[in-house]
């Protein structure tokens, strides 16, 4: 008998994403869909979930599925962007587009509101992070604040995951690791959300049932199979978020271990013993039972390389070629990556790019590999930042799109003096999930198995040590520019609202 197959699909912040895969994780068929976010005004961030999500999905479904062939499929995993709000009327359906993670950074009067109200160091002590832009909390406050009809009509809310879980399953359910983001809801150290504080935040709202992304929320129900093309009776797993299946995918589970993910934005997930509140992290559940993660993300990474590609009309391989012929530090140059604020370890919604040292002798070989090395910069930056919470030693797992073509990973060894692992597939979080299916049904392989090491990318130390020195001013250049940041950002605010 043939063995059975594995489903993963991830929606993603630019892209989505699936894999068929065997339950010893070899990749059958792979499948992606590229779509586009919406930006409606200067810090807010949004998808449309039946027209990215659901379809998406069902795209990526119908693309795989046939690779099958007469295989069974033993399970389906699932994940995407978060942590998201998305509010749903009872039967779950989306009364507006999803409000995205840390990016949108509408609600930083609700975070100042909810600091006043909860006080700013008891909130870490109970949830385990200081509320930032990546907090579910305060954006159900915007929306308590902001469109109270919509939030008097919500009655579920979901995330990007577990709205995918509820229009398979109809099962109403959050993975911990998820519920661990809605700060100040959830009680990291009880493992639920806490009555007290969720009356604070979403008054009269039922919250969704907690339980582990290893775990199976449901079956595919009948109407979701008719959709779909999913065998009824399908299990699906509880889901989780995007980075955090990702980290799963390349096996980075015990203390010390430390995911890198090259994508439109840069995210680290670091495992850790115990959970000590960190004033510039996210202290979070793992997807795994009991265990914790410390987790940092940048506002932008390949979405700044991509900005570029598109003003200078090229692909990547051009770009990145000419690049690689430019000596490290780019000819004089720098850049602060701030191109859509900067969450981690900044917290600064209103700090802005900047590329410093511009001469007429600069051209785009030097403008993309100062974008490279600016963004390792701030790769630089939150490592720094998670080795000081904790002394496990550090093994660093690269993943992504980015970690192709070998010199983007080389450029943030160099910077950061770290050896990077490159496992076997990089595909990302729907790797992740098909091993997370795998894991709740019971038929996958053990998860050291799933996806070995094949390459490493060791540091240069003369680079190193030539990237030490422009480090050294990557870290004063935004202290000492950020009034004018804020004056600039207040400006785009203005311009965009038009005449009053």
């Amino acid at each position: 008998m043939s063995e059975e197959v594995l489903l993963g699909i991830d929606i993603g912040t630019s892209s989505s994403k699936g894999v068929l895969t065997t339950t010893s994780g070899k990749i059958l068929a792979r499948a992606e869909r590229a779509h586009a976010t919406s930006r409606p005004s200067p810090g807010r961030v949004e998808h449309d979930a039946e027209a990215i999500w659901w379809h998406d999905f069902r795209e990526l479904v119908a693309e795989l599925l046939p690779a099958a062939e007469r295989r069974g499929i033993a399970g389906l995993g699932v994940s995407g962007i978060g942590p998201t709000l998305l509010p749903a009327d009872e039967e779950g359906n989306p009364l507006r587009p999803a409000i995205l993670y840390g990016v949108d950074t509408r609600a930083t009067a609700e975070i100042a509101e909810l600091n006043a109200e909860l006080g700013p160091e008891e909130i870490p002590r109970h949830s385990g992070s200081a509320l930032s832009s990546q907090a579910v909390g305060p954006k159900i406050r915007w929306l308590v604040n902001n469109e109270p009809e919509t939030y008097r009509r919500t009655a579920k809310l979901l995330m990007c995951g577990s709205y995918l879980v509820h229009r398979l399953t109809g099962r109403y359910v959050l993975d911990h690791h998820s519920a661990s983001q809605c700060d100040p809801i959830y009680d990291l150290h009880r493992k639920r959300c806490a009555p007290e504080w969720s009356d604070a935040v979403a008054p009269g709202l039922e919250l969704p049932e907690l339980a582990w992304s290893t775990e199976t929320a449901g079956r595919v129900h009948a109407r979701a199979a008719a959709e779909t093309g999913l065998p009824e009776g399908l299990p699906v797993t509880v889901g989780t978020v995007d980075a955090w299946a990702e980290a799963c995918s390349v096996g980075v589970r015990d203390p010390g271990d430390v995911m890198l993910m090259y994508g439109t934005t840069m995210f680290f997930v670091r495992v850790v013993e115990r959970l000590r509140a960190h004033p510039v992290l996210w202290g979070t559940r793992g997807v795994h039972p009991d265990t914790y993660t410390q987790a940092a993300g940048m506002a932008t990474s390949g979405a700044v390389t991509d900005w570029l590609r598109g003003l200078f009309d090229g692909e990547f391989s051009e770009l990145a070629a000419a690049a690689s012929e430019v000596p490290p530090g780019s000819r004089g140059l720098l850049l602060l990556p701030y191109f859509a604020g900067e969450r981690t370890p900044v917290f600064d919604p209103d700090a802005r790019g900047m590329l410093f040292g511009l001469t007429t002798e600069h051209g785009r070989a030097e403008l993309y590999r100062g974008a490279l090395e600016g963004i390792a910069y701030g790769v630089r930056h939150n490592l720094a930042e998670m080795r000081g919470s904790d002394t496990a030693t550090e093994r660093l797992v690269a993943v992504g799109g980015g970690t192709t073509g070998g010199l983007w990973t080389r450029i943030v060894s160099d910077v950061t003096g770290c050896t990077q692992l490159i496992p076997a597939e990089t595909v990302g979080a729907c790797y992740g999930d098909a091993l997370l299916a795998g894991l709740a049904t019971g038929t996958a392989v053990a998860p050291d198995e799933w996806n070995p090491v094949v390459d490493r990318v060791e540091p240069d130390p003369a680079n190193t040590e030539r990237y030490d020195a422009f480090y050294r001013h990557y870290r004063t250049l935004y202290e000492s520019t950020a009034e004018t940041a804020h004056f600039l950002a207040e400006q785009q605010r203005i311009a965009t609202a038009g005449p009053a």
